[in-house]
């Protein structure tokens, strides 16, 4: 069992709600963010309702985490990356003046206020991740599968 068990899953329960939430939202609105930050509407609006839907497919696996959060590192580092990047993305766009500040909003809610719960969920999920990887045998230099209810010591 990992440390703080509880608060991960309220953790990515609160994430697969939030995230089939949006996803629903963007593809039923997909111009909202334009108006919000006062840009010209999208030319091709079903381009950012797709977004949505990939916003809200992370939703599933988050519930996922939040179903077993002893297996769910690879997921979580991956939605991470993903909150990392996004913003990363964003401040290119707001620095070359392609998009104004406003249009920020969305890293705010999508990936700023995540970082450190998912952070410290990986810290935490870390030592069960690296435990299912086994140790590294001498005979063939690749790594023994973990003792488990479908292998066992």
């Amino acid at each position: 069992m990992i440390a703080r068990r509880t608060a991960h899953r309220l953790t990515f329960g609160l994430a697969a709600l939030y995230n089939l939430g949006w996803g629903l939202f963007a593809a039923w609105d997909p111009q909202w963010l334009f108006r919000f930050a006062a840009m010209p509407p999208l030319n091709h609006p079903p381009l950012y309702a797709c977004l949505g839907m990939v916003v809200g497919v992370y939703g599933l696996l988050y519930a996922e985490v939040a179903r077993a959060p002893e297996h769910g590192f690879a997921i979580a580092a991956v939605g991470l990356l993903g909150k990392i990047l996004g913003p990363i993305g964003m401040a290119q766009l707001v620095l070359s003046g392609t998009w104004p500040p406003a249009a920020a909003v969305l890293c705010l809610t999508n990936d700023l206020v995540w970082w450190a719960p998912f952070t410290l969920y990986l810290v935490d999920a870390w030592p069960t991740y690296r435990a299912a990887w086994g140790p590294l045998t001498a005979e063939t230099g690749s790594r023994a599968p973990a003792a488990g209810p479908h292998n066992p010591p």
